[in-house]
């Protein structure tokens, strides 16, 4: 249920942005507009803006294919927060995730006026990293068709990731997929490190 209604409001500005420029750079990661104006805002309001459709769709594509399941997961293995509930767990994952894996790009670009970024992949790749901790050896279709096991898409990811990170040169953060992945990863843990042993008994 969270998950669809982060699918519909992120679709829902999404759209209103691609209509209203302004808005887009009013509310999009910009690191020198953040270190110079203090709009820390928009380390959260980034991940609700996209460059296009097909930026969007795939983001929440992947979003709906885990997002529903980690929600199960959480229920199922009682992962709570703050208000003892799933739903404020899994919040905790996704916000955390737009913020976390934005940190160290701001750390990197915070003098560079020309850096822009928008997306929720930051934390659509939380989410997926922590239904692979649950998961390891669930399938996930490697570029879309080829069926791996969720912990070798994980760790080819996050090489991926972090080699395109330091290249540069296409116009995606890499970096956050990769902080993203990782905290994600290590979520169950933080809230509660007696669950390393779910992801231990399966390897």
């Amino acid at each position: 249920m969270i998950t669809i209604i982060i699918i519909i409001l992120t679709g829902i500005i999404s759209f209103i942005a691609f209509q209203k420029p302004g808005i887009m750079r009013k509310y999009d990661f910009a690191p020198y507009q953040i270190a110079k104006k203090k709009e820390y805002y928009r380390f959260f309001t980034h991940a609700f803006l996209h460059a296009d459709w097909t930026h969007l769709i795939i983001n929440m594509l992947v979003l709906f294919s885990f997002g529903s399941h980690i929600e199960n997961i959480f229920s199922h293995y009682e992962i709570h927060f703050i208000f003892r509930t799933p739903h404020s767990a899994y919040l905790l994952l996704y916000i955390g995730g737009i913020i976390i894996s934005s940190i160290s790009t701001f750390l990197k670009q915070r003098g560079n006026t020309e850096y822009l970024a928008v997306g929720a992949s930051g934390a659509v790749s939380a989410v997926v990293f922590c239904s692979i901790f649950f998961s390891p050896f669930g399938k996930i279709l490697f570029f879309g068709v080829i069926p791996i096991p969720g912990i070798v898409f994980g760790v080819l990811y996050l090489i991926y990731s972090s080699y395109m990170s330091r290249k540069g040169g296409d116009n995606i953060n890499h970096e956050a997929h990769f902080w993203g992945a990782v905290y994600g990863f290590v979520f169950p843990v933080m809230l509660d490190p007696s669950k390393i042993h779910i992801f231990l008994n399966q390897l």
